[in-house]
């Protein structure tokens, strides 16, 4: 029954994304797609995604412990605090932060974390925006 739920949950998300980018105002400088062309691809990769669960349910879902739960519940608050912060300290300080946090609760020391945090967030800034030249949010020291 679990699955199923899921499955139902994912559909309807994939729903309100793909309508949320349908809703994305263009400017009239765009590229052949527009803004509004990847949302959709993701939005229908999570719709088919969710379509899974409801035909083929697991018979006997396997739900995690506890303590494990609340190891979920870390990486929720761990992502939202991410989108909260974000525009404010800008890309690469909120990026370093959350990879090191996820890191560090996926089992890896905390030097260990930090590090990979830090390498994470700069590997990114240099891809997307160094060589890409697409805008990441800008903190208060400009990256």
């Amino acid at each position: 029954m679990s699955d199923r739920v899921f499955g139902v949950v994912c559909i309807l998300l994939a729903a309100f994304f793909i309508w949320q980018a349908t809703e994305i105002e263009t400017g009239f400088i765009v590229d052949p797609l527009g803004p509004s062309a990847f949302p959709i691809i993701v939005g229908v990769v999570l719709g088919v995604g969710g379509i899974y669960p409801i035909v083929r349910p697991d018979p006997a879902p396997d739900w995690p412990a506890p303590a494990r739960l609340l190891e979920i519940v870390f990486a929720v608050a761990v992502m939202i605090a991410y989108a909260m912060v974000l525009p404010r300290i800008g890309f690469v300080v909120a990026t370093a932060v959350a990879a090191g946090l996820l890191g560090w609760r996926l089992g890896s020391g905390p030097v260990a974390a930090a590090v990979g945090g830090v390498a994470i967030a700069v590997g990114i800034y240099v891809v997307f925006h160094l060589i890409l030249g697409l805008s990441l949010a800008r903190g208060p020291w400009g990256f």
